[in-house]
């Protein structure tokens, strides 16, 4: 689905205009510039929308006829879960767990380099750290440290200027290690984090049909 189907949809559970949820429909799937395939849904998680979509958008959004929506529970329902069939939400470990082991040279060494700019804000490095808070994996890191996170994500939720210069890590290193997974694909089928909620459903279905 695209943006504008998302906004359809917002509307239809919501009201007021499709302009009015399209910003952040649109950001939630703007990663389709860096992987033009399901591997980009990498903002399809509670991860993004916490860290994201709610500094960046705010908690409430109220929209043409005046309504107070909740900006988490409308990207939950109206993309986050739209986009697997209603079946699960991903975790960011999901997409970590897909990722093959980088071969970089000196990774931890070049991550700490370039993390060194922003160690002495508080709230950045909290930001950027938070992947390997929440999954554990150093290689999480790649999401929060590059390009595109400094010149795009960064200036959204903390209004920081974006830098001219020639970076170390670019995005694509990110989404070249991420191998794809069938889940990633409208959930056809359960990823890591919900596989045993698919084992429960398959035996509560069972004692059912007994």
């Amino acid at each position: 689905m695209n943006a504008m189907q998302h906004c359809r949809v917002s509307q239809k559970r919501w009201g007021g205009q499709l302009n009015d949820y399209y910003a952040i429909h649109d950001f939630i799937d703007s990663t389709k510039e860096l992987c033009t395939d399901s591997r980009h849904r990498i903002l399809h998680t509670m991860w993004a929308v916490k860290n994201l979509v709610v500094p960046i958008f705010g908690h409430t959004l109220i929209n043409s006829d005046g309504k107070a929506i909740d900006v988490k529970d409308m990207c939950e329902r109206d993309h986050l879960l739209v986009d697997f069939h209603n079946r699960f939400i991903p975790t960011l470990g999901d997409f970590i767990s897909a990722m093959d082991d980088l071969p970089l040279p000196d990774f931890a060494k070049r991550i700490e380099r370039f993390h060194q700019e922003y160690i002495q804000d508080e709230a950045i490095s909290t930001l950027m750290l938070s992947p390997l808070s929440t999954t554990g994996q150093l290689k999480s890191l790649l999401l929060t440290h590059n390009s595109w996170f400094i010149n795009t994500i960064l200036p959204k939720v903390f209004q920081t200027k974006p830098q001219i210069t020639d970076f170390d890590l670019a995005p694509s290193v990110f989404f070249n290690a991420l191998n794809f997974e069938l889940w990633m694909d409208n959930g056809l089928v359960y990823p890591p984090s919900a596989e045993k909620l698919q084992r429960h459903k398959i035996i509560f279905n069972q004692g059912v049909s007994v």
